[in-house]
């Protein structure tokens, strides 16, 4: 059966960018065509990125709130069963100060990784939905590549953000596992055995603007804030019992999978594992 999509998966700093780019240099190579939606990616087929959603009320007290946005509004805005799909981070890039930032900053409260968990699982799962039906209608022979968007993206809301059971995120996963399975997907797991040492680095690494974000986010609410954690060191331990649930959530996962430790971050250690798991 046709590879037609390859998932990469793991904590901040283990290294989804670089294998994500790695493994599509592979494939090029061996002649496949390839297309690669890494994280931030605001076309991404699959998952929403800097996207909102508004009921058709709401959509209609916020062009009203806002009468010099309303040809931008209306524009840009899909409708979407009930309501509309509002791509503010887009419509922000196109046009500029003509969409204020108050505006962009209001609409991102109604963000659909700021809604309420079930009402993002249901968006979501229609997303990868329609992805998976597209590809199969469209009868491509290319290979989708996806950086973190299957398994971080529901934890990241169901555990970080709004502490749901286990049982409530292990669901999301496999659900979408269903969804997926007529792709053939391969999953690649990256693995980093000292979540401390991993997580320094990306401190080190990325602006702070980045690492105070992430701090908040990983201990004022959800998961975070129900165990009292704080800081760096609070924010290490929410990316272990995230690690514990992504263990045993891939364990759990019958798609073709393979754990790739990139504890040593050896850059041709991981391209020769690479070939070998692309190869078959």
């Amino acid at each position: 059966m046709t590879r037609q999509l390859i998932l990469i998966e793991g904590l901040p700093g283990s290294g989804k960018s670089t294998i994500a780019k790695m493994v599509s240099e592979i494939l090029i190579e061996q002649g496949k065509k390839v297309q690669l939606f890494q994280e931030g990616n605001l076309d991404h087929p699959a998952d929403y990125e800097g996207v909102a959603f508004y009921s058709a009320e709401e959509f209609r007290s916020l062009v009203d709130a806002h009468e010099a946005c309303i040809h931008i509004l209306e524009s840009r805005a899909t409708a979407h069963q009930d309501g509309f799909l509002i791509p503010y981070r887009k419509m922000k890039e196109e046009f500029g100060e003509s969409f204020p930032d108050h505006v962009v900053q209001e609409i991102f409260s109604k963000d659909i990784y700021e809604l309420p968990f079930e009402q993002n699982v249901k968006l979501i799962t229609e997303k990868w939905r329609s992805f998976t039906e597209g590809v199969i209608s469209a009868a491509d022979d290319s290979i989708t590549i996806f950086e973190c968007c299957f398994i971080q993206n529901p934890l990241t809301i169901g555990l970080v953000k709004t502490n749901q059971s286990r049982e409530e995120n292990v669901k999301y996963v496999l659900d979408l596992e269903r969804i997926v399975q007529p792709l053939n997907p391969l999953l690649i797991y990256i693995h980093q055995q000292d979540l401390a040492h991993t997580f320094d680095k990306a401190i080190q690494e990325r602006p702070k603007e980045w690492s105070d974000g992430f701090v908040q986010y990983y201990t004022n609410q959800g998961w975070g804030l129900a165990e009292g954690y704080h800081g760096v060191q609070g924010t290490v331990k929410v990316l272990q019992a995230r690690k514990e649930l992504e263990t045993e959530i891939y364990q759990l996962l019958k798609i073709d999978k393979h754990w790739l430790d990139n504890s040593e971050y050896n850059r041709p250690a991981c391209q020769e594992e690479l070939e070998k798991i692309l190869k078959g």
